[in-house]
């Protein structure tokens, strides 16, 4: 599994093909400005690992239940998704559902990596993407060169309750959570024009929703690691 690491990401989206105008930021708070006023805005996705907490699982678990196989595909859908077939992968999937959406799509490198895997995922179904996504040699081979990279070398979330990477994009004006898990896309909310991902809104909407399911299950030490991509400043 890849570190949630903007360093360990950089390098990974990079060797993709994503342009290097853009670049991950650490997000050492969601609330205090100051520690916010270093990544430059907008930004335009989140990465966030979090634990698999009993009460984030059976919230999960109860949206789920009635959902039905997603059949999304082709250049109308609101967001590009993957189901995570890869094992070990969560991370390197998280990162591309964050670059393969949204307004960082203009940054991808014509003829890379990142773009034929985007180009060949837009008209294909969900199994097929999946499959599409499993037999790529380019995305395995840019996984496995930064699966051992970083600085920790242990899970930062804990090895009792596995950690899940999941995205924040905003797409068509809307805040979408994107995570290969799950049973699909799942919009959050409608963002304005001058709402990002870090926007107060976008934040309830997404990582504090979460964080807020954790309180009311009675867990007030939530571990998390969470990186911003944004334009290189």
């Amino acid at each position: 599994m890849a570190e949630n690491n903007p360093d360990v990401m950089n390098q990974l989206a990079m060797k993709l093909g994503l342009s290097s105008d853009l670049q991950f930021y650490d997000v050492y708070s969601l609330d205090v400005p100051d520690l916010l006023a270093d990544i430059p805005r907008p930004a335009l996705a989140l990465l966030v690992i979090i634990p698999l907490t009993l009460a984030w699982d059976r919230s999960r678990k109860a949206e789920d239940a009635d959902k039905k196989p997603y059949t999304g595909s082709g250049p109308d859908e609101p967001v590009i998704w993957f189901k995570q077939t890869i094992g070990h992968a969560c991370g390197s999937i998280g990162l591309l559902h964050c670059v393969i959406n949204g307004p960082a799509v203009d940054f991808i490198k014509r003829e890379s990596d990142l773009a034929v895997i985007r180009s060949h995922a837009i008209p294909l179904g969900m199994t097929r993407r999946a499959e599409m996504l499993y037999n790529s040699e380019p995305f395995e081979l840019a996984h496995k060169s930064v699966e051992q990279a970083g600085d920790s070398a242990a899970d930062p979330t804990g090895e009792r309750e596995g950690g899940h990477f999941v995205s924040f994009v905003k797409s068509g004006g809307k805040l979408w959570e994107l995570e290969g898990s799950r049973m699909g896309p799942l919009e959050r909310g409608s963002l304005a024009d001058d709402e990002d991902v870090l926007s107060p809104r976008a934040l309830d909407m997404g990582i504090k929703r979460i964080i807020k399911l954790n309180a009311e299950g009675g867990r007030e030490d939530l571990l998390f690691s969470c990186i911003a991509l944004a334009r290189r400043s």
